[in-house]
């Protein structure tokens, strides 16, 4: 009796082995069919493709891509799911209700050596057969090879290469440092983000242009490196706090670095703001639930993810896009600042 090829009774999920077996062909055959590479005859490219649909294949997304080129999904790609990402991925989330897109979240979860270089080892795992067009959050690299229409966001390198949004970095630095400054504080330290992040070294020009705007001298020793990052930020800035001529302020590159500065100042028992004044960046939702309240610059999260979205979009309708979009930021005064102590003693 004939067994029609999708009859797999008491069967689960289909597989690929279970594509090729019933083809007749080799799993690498269905590989490259499936990924539309070349070398497979058109003859056995059609039978492949018939078996992908027979055997339950025709609600998957590489069933909808090898039928129509577009699967109908645009990704959003971070290194890791944390506060920035997170904030970023509910505005995307939000702006792609509705359009007749779904939405893939993808973390490359790498660090170290690895990171170099992951947004291009993403989007080639997910271009063609998963994700029509992609949204990659603070790419280190530029992405104007990719296959498919990229929008980056915060790109490390900044604007160039191809479509971008942004916030103004240094415009929100000045902000940050000219609130300080009113409050009558004159050693302002700062901890800058990585190095060879363009929003970490924009945050540090508009750091110095304020303070060169209010007549003050930039010392050197006051910009330490905190790389973004709580733990690193808490350590330098034990180091920082514990001198005799200490700052009165400090402006963290991130939230992350500024809720390492509060750790250190309580663990030195300095009180803030009576005795320490401190700024972060970003307003994730963390910067007002820290003690005290954090003031920060806030960048517009969930608009950046809007905006990338109807970027990808357009790009994705075939019609031009804007090339970069930068959005303001706004100072958010909460409990961690006040006016600067009379002594540092």
């Amino acid at each position: 009796m004939d067994t029609a090829i999708g009859a797999r009774p008491g069967a689960g999920r289909v597989t690929i082995a279970d594509v090729a077996r019933a083809a007749g062909v080799s799993i690498p055959t269905v590989s490259k069919v499936i990924n539309q590479r070349d070398g497979v005859a058109p003859a056995t490219m059609l039978r492949v493709q018939h078996v992908v649909e027979e055997l339950g294949y025709e609600t998957s997304l590489v069933a909808r891509s090898l039928r129509s080129s577009r699967t109908g999904v645009v990704g959003i790609l971070v290194t890791e799911f944390e506060p920035f990402s997170t904030e970023l991925l509910r505005g995307v989330s939000g702006a792609t209700t509705g359009t007749g897109y779904e939405l893939l979240a993808y973390a490359g979860l790498v660090t170290g050596a690895e990171q170099k270089g992951w947004e291009r080892r993403s989007l080639s795992r997910l271009s063609g057969t998963l994700i029509d067009g992609a949204i990659v959050v603070t790419p280190s690299t530029a992405l104007s090879s990719s296959s498919i229409p990229v929008v980056a966001i915060d790109p490390h390198t900044g604007p160039e290469g191809h479509a971008t949004v942004d916030s103004d970095n240094e415009g929100g630095a000045v902000q940050a440092v000219e609130h300080l400054v009113a409050l009558g504080h004159t050693r302002i330290a700062h901890l800058r983000g990585r190095p060879d992040l363009a929003s970490a070294q924009l945050r540090e020009a508009g750091y110095r242009r304020a303070l060169v705007a209010a007549g003050l001298t930039v010392d050197e020793d006051l910009v330490r490196d905190g790389g973004y990052q709580e733990d690193r930020s808490a350590e330098v800035a034990l180091d920082l706090l514990s001198g005799p001529d200490r700052p009165t302020a400090v402006f963290a590159a991130n939230d992350s670095s500024a809720v390492g500065v509060l750790r250190s100042a309580a663990a030195l028992g300095l009180r803030v703001p009576e005795d320490l004044s401190v700024v972060g960046f970003d307003d994730v939702p963390q910067a007002a639930t820290t003690t005290p309240p954090l003031t920060t610059v806030a960048q517009p999260l969930v608009e950046l993810g809007r905006h990338a979205v109807e970027m990808l979009l357009t790009m994705l309708r075939g019609e031009p896009a804007s090339a970069h979009v930068r959005l303001p930021t706004t100072l958010r005064v909460r409990q961690s600042t006040g006016p600067a102590p009379t002594t540092t003693a």
